[in-house]
């Protein structure tokens, strides 16, 4: 493409620069300043000067709130789990007029979630889907249910969660738990609902890993911890495995055009139940998010950055996101530090391959698919 001229390059950037001060959800807004700048084809000279102009992502995530969420009318949202994080991202989705599917195990609890949101929200579409991820059959009874009774799904965030328990226990499928529920169980769930994803409306997939993450390795010899089994070493793998997972599927998005956008986010140290429900209301873990709490941030803050990778218009596809401040443990959403181990595309296909020989499920087919 040939160089513009100065006035027709300075054309281009102004109008992007309106569109996105007027409103965060407007297409422009979704490019980069690089992206920006190539569409303009500014002389060189000139592309310096109009990249002062053009806000980068830190600059526009500064301070990010919900009160900065577009309008999600018309948009249908799956969330797993009925508590804490999941909690919060669905009574924020639904304020911001989304239609939300609030996933998990526990009736009662699910019931006490949609009741909170529908008291606070006199007009929030607001249901209770029941599935126990830690059970495949239940997987895909629920996807099935939600397959009949949608035609398409904007946005799935993957966020439910088990955390340390002490002692090794096992799904439903003879899966360590915390592998089972927190990446294979999501899996499974997001190969069972891509035929929705791929008609949804903008489509993401948000995936909850955890700073855990950054000590976490994938160990292809001792996947399911039979051999040795220590809880927060079984943590991190699983939060790794969920890192991976959110890489993978957006590669294979983009090659195949599935046209899902897949991004990673993670809460930080939030003040939830995660701790308690696994490792024990008497646990060192569980004591020292009671009496030390002021060290986490509100779960409401910890939801900050998967509403942002679910949501924002600027939100990168096979991005990351977690707090900004404090090694990433509490704050505002920005990029985040993506371990070393998370970039190993090998290790990641390999782990793909594994959890749909586990799960017996696969990804491709615009109808669900059982291997």
């Amino acid at each position: 493409m040939p160089a513009r001229t100065a006035t027709e390059c300075f054309r281009i950037v102004a109008a992007w620069l309106k569109g996105f001060l007027k409103s965060r959800g407007d297409t422009a807004s979704r490019l980069s300043r690089d992206s920006v700048l190539r569409r303009a084809a500014c002389p060189a000279p000139l592309a310096v000067r109009a990249s002062v102009l053009l806000p980068n992502e830190a600059t526009v995530m500064a301070g990010w709130t919900t009160s900065d969420i577009p309008s999600q009318l018309g948009r249908t949202v799956l969330v797993t789990g009925t508590g804490g994080i999941g909690f919060h991202v669905a009574m924020a989705m639904a304020r911001a007029g989304a239609t939300v599917i609030v996933a998990g195990r526990n009736a009662a609890k699910g019931a006490a979630a949609v009741e909170q949101i529908s008291r606070s929200l006199p007009r929030a579409r607001v249901r209770f889907g029941a599935v126990d991820l830690a059970n495949l059959d239940s997987i895909e009874t629920f996807a099935d249910t939600v397959l009949r009774s949608h035609g398409s799904l904007d946005l799935l965030v993957n966020n439910a969660a088990v955390m340390t328990p002490p002692q090794r226990k096992e799904t439903a499928d003879g899966f360590e738990l915390q592998l089972g529920t927190n990446h294979l169980g999501h899996f499974a769930l997001t190969a069972r609902l891509l035929p929705l994803l791929r008609e949804g409306r903008d489509a993401r997939v948000v995936s909850l890993s955890s700073i855990a993450a950054r000590n976490g390795a994938i160990d292809f010899d001792d996947l399911q911890s039979r051999r040795r089994y220590v809880p927060m070493a079984a943590y991190s793998q699983s939060k790794l495995a969920c890192l991976l997972f959110a890489f993978e599927l957006q590669r294979r998005s983009t090659k195949a055009g599935w046209g899902i956008r897949s991004i990673a986010a993670h809460p930080g140290i939030s003040r939830t139940d995660l701790l308690p429900n696994g490792a024990g209301p008497r646990s060192p873990q569980a004591l020292a998010r009671r009496y030390l709490w002021f060290l986490f941030q509100p779960a409401e803050q910890g939801a900050l950055p998967p509403l942002y990778a679910a949501t924002a218009p600027t939100a990168q596809a096979g991005g990351y996101y977690g707090p900004d401040t404090l090694s990433e443990t509490r704050g505002h959403p920005v990029p985040a530090k993506v371990p070393t181990q998370a970039e190993d595309a090998g290790v990641a296909e390999r782990l793909w391959q594994e959890s749909e020989r586990l799960t017996g499920t696969t990804f491709g087919s615009r109808h669900a698919q059982s291997a």
